[in-house]
């Protein structure tokens, strides 16, 4: 029976002339999985990637796809399995979308023109298929969307996506994140998407690795990182030890520099109506939202070099 890991990276080490690219880094990808991989620019993403489709090749370490060792010549049909755009989608902008179908199916050996207007229509760009429109005249979603399709059109169980919603308007982020989910949910596709946009990953991703400098700082599920970062309430009172005392034992509460910060959801008047009852004055009233990005910068010791 086939392992439901997709990707394992143990210890890899990559370095270019004088420099550590990676150091060290450990990784693991479950199938099912929407994998947020997370870092600062320069992080060592990129280079995951690219030693995961098998463009460069490591210094140390081994990673495995698919139960199968980088260092087995089976390697070379695992890697049949995954689609990835690196980068960029790798497009010829001179080429109708149809042409580039036609091109990249020759190169993964998939002709099948149904198969391709199929594609065309799961990332919404069925009406530019028979259309004589140069991919160059895209706009930069138009250009993710048909990336990814290209990307798909080996049949992948896995794919890897590099800073895909990187540069995008709203709208264009929106159709690429519910692309991503839809593939996932519909069509059961593991999927690795690196960003250094925490909170944009927040809203696809079911799991996260956290790199920086070429090492993995944490893996992380959605649920463990709602845990981390929890909505607070700052209630700033006339009698802090007092309003604290009456508070401990019911809620997550700390004292603040005027006040009490209550972590979590919570309904706010059962709390004032305690002070009330008790005279304590409130002085003021702020809510926080679980800050994720602040987390990340917590755990890479507040480095933020984009």
């Amino acid at each position: 029976m086939e392992s439901s890991v997709v990707v394992k990276c143990d210890g890899l080490v990559k370095i270019y002339k004088d420099q550590r690219a990676l150091d060290g880094f450990s990784m693991t990808i479950n199938k099912g999985d929407i994998y947020g991989f997370v870092g600062e620019n320069g992080s060592g993403k990129t280079t995951v990637i690219r030693i995961l489709s098998g463009l460069i090749k490591l210094n140390e370490g081994e990673y495995q796809l698919f139960g199968v060792s980088s260092n087995d010549r089976d390697i070379v049909d695992a890697r049949k399995r995954i689609g990835a755009i690196v980068e960029y989608p790798q497009l010829y902008p001179t080429m109708t979308m149809k042409d580039n179908f036609n091109l990249v199916g020759l190169i993964v050996g998939n002709s099948d023109i149904n198969e391709h207007k199929r594609l065309a229509e799961l990332v919404g760009l069925s009406d530019l298929f028979e259309s004589k429109k140069k991919v160059m005249n895209f706009s930069l979603g138009m250009k993710q969307r048909l990336g990814i399709a290209l990307a798909l059109l080996s049949n992948p169980e896995f794919v890897m996506l590099d800073e895909p919603m990187n540069g995008l308007d709203p709208e264009g982020i929106v159709d690429v994140r519910n692309l991503i989910l839809d593939l996932n949910e519909k069509n059961n596709i593991t999927f690795l998407i690196s960003s250094h946009i925490l909170s944009e990953l927040s809203l696809v991703a079911t799991r996260y690795g956290i790199i920086s400098h070429g090492k993995m700082l944490k893996e992380i599920s959605k649920d463990e990182l709602n845990e981390y970062v929890q909505p607070e309430t700052i209630i700033n009172v006339d009698m802090v030890d007092e309003a604290y005392n009456l508070l401990y034992g019911h809620y997550d509460v700390m004292k603040d520099k005027k006040g009490v910060r209550i972590i979590g959801n919570i309904e706010l008047n059962p709390i004032l109506k305690i002070f009330q009852d008790n005279n304590i004055n409130i002085l003021g009233i702020n809510k926080h939202e679980g800050d994720i990005e602040k987390y990340y910068l917590s755990l890479i010791g507040g480095r933020n070099d984009d």
